[in-house]
């Protein structure tokens, strides 16, 4: 019996409402949560992927973060000054001997950037964002690893279940982190998967410095990252003043300014 086509719209709808609130959704909690079959399924995602609505997943579908969110390059050059600042103070925090791990943002990749210039002897790297690895690979007495993962090619950026696997065969003296937002309630960022990835690697670390620039304050993203109670430090160029008048009290956490 042929559906009507009213019915099959108004389903590819709903399982297109259903990504925007999961992010990802394996095939067969698809098929459940929607009542179809997995063929029925299947033909749903293609349909929807080809209206640019999502992208396929082995096994399931993404919501299109990878097009949606500005890309690494288009973030790179936002607020050069105030990274650079926070990447000279970050290189201050770095010993030698130790294990580091560097997150995808662009503040931190300024860090590395920072680091291959003026290296820090005995280091071995850890890291989700190819651009960082591809900027350290060559400084001597540096040594870059890459956590395995899916690849998101506009973001420059390994994530997902296989990227938190592989943090578990590693002990982290120290992260350098970041995020999309920073308000009172705490720190933001863009995508689920992203805000779990950078759970797991602050468990994993000793110690955390989250690199954040002014630009970053008041402002909210889809995802609730953590609470400041859980942020061992924050490294900004906003000021005290200014991060009293946004209203964030970081009484559980150490400030590092750079200006």
């Amino acid at each position: 019996m042929k559906v009507p086509i009213h019915v099959v719209k108004a389903r590819r709808q709903r399982a297109a409402e259903l990504l925007q609130q999961s992010q990802y959704i394996p095939l067969k909690e698809f098929c459940s949560r929607l009542g179809v079959s997995e063929a029925t399924a299947r033909r749903d995602l293609v349909a929807l992927a080809r209206e640019r609505k999502i992208t396929r997943t082995w096994g399931g579908a993404l919501v299109d973060f990878n097009q949606r969110f500005p890309s690494f390059r288009q973030r790179q050059f936002k607020a050069r000054t105030a990274k650079r600042q926070i990447a000279t103070l970050s290189l201050k925090q770095l010993r030698p001997a130790t294990t580091c791990f560097f997150d995808a943002g662009t503040t931190v990749f300024a860090v590395a950037e920072a680091l291959a210039a003026h290296p820090v002897k005995h280091l071995m790297i850890v890291t989700n964002s190819l651009p960082v690895a591809e900027v350290l690979a060559e400084v001597k007495g540096v040594e870059v690893y890459l956590v395995a993962g899916r690849y998101l090619a506009r973001q420059s950026v390994l994530f997902g279940e296989p990227a938190r696997r592989s943090l578990q065969l590693w002990k982290l003296d120290l992260a350098f982190m970041s995020a999309e937002g920073m308000t009172e309630a705490g720190l933001w960022n863009s995508q689920k998967d992203v805000a779990l990835f950078q759970r797991t690697v602050v468990e994993k670390a000793t110690r955390s410095i989250f690199c954040l620039d002014a630009e970053k304050l008041g402002r909210v993203a889809p995802q609730f990252l953590l609470p400041w109670s859980e942020v061992d430090c924050l490294l900004t160029d906003a000021t005290v003043t200014e991060l009293k008048t946004a209203g964030i009290d970081l009484k559980h956490t150490r400030l590092l300014t750079a200006h």
